[in-house]
């Protein structure tokens, strides 16, 4: 069996490491994504499925009648890989398609993150259905 001497002093942590920094560092390990990420994934929100599509000849045919219309893509590959992915879990839940998943982690993102991505978006979707899982 172990004994532990509690009449001894425990260790130091270390100096200027103060309690929020360490909240701080923990929070951004876990949530796997930084502010400007989690902006692209709540923007993702309102892009259409079509934004996925790349310009056919109908797209073409109406932006010479109508004019251009807006481009979806981000000029960042990571975060338009992240982007693509978040609209389709906006749209399909867990049930994205595996080129995207290929796509995010090819772009530098983890399982992890995938996960994280995929329960983040998930809920925020039961949530204004007005179901809870």
């Amino acid at each position: 069996m172990a004994y532990i001497d509690f009449a001894q002093p425990l260790p130091a942590v270390g100096d200027g490491i103060s309690l929020p920094a360490i909240r701080e560092r923990i929070r951004a390990v876990a949530t796997g994504f930084s502010p400007m990420e989690w902006q692209i994934v709540q923007l993702a929100r309102t892009d259409g499925r079509a934004s996925l599509r790349e310009p056919g000849r109908w797209s073409r045919l109406k932006a010479m009648i109508f004019g251009p219309q807006p481009h979806f893509k981000l000029a960042d590959g990571k975060l338009e890989a992240l982007r693509r992915l978040a609209v389709e879990a906006w749209y399909e839940g867990f049930a994205v398609r595996p080129s995207a998943i290929r796509d995010f982690k090819m772009a530098g993102f983890s399982e992890g993150q995938l996960e994280t991505l995929l329960t983040a978006v998930n809920a925020e979707r039961h949530n204004a259905k007005g179901t809870y899982a």
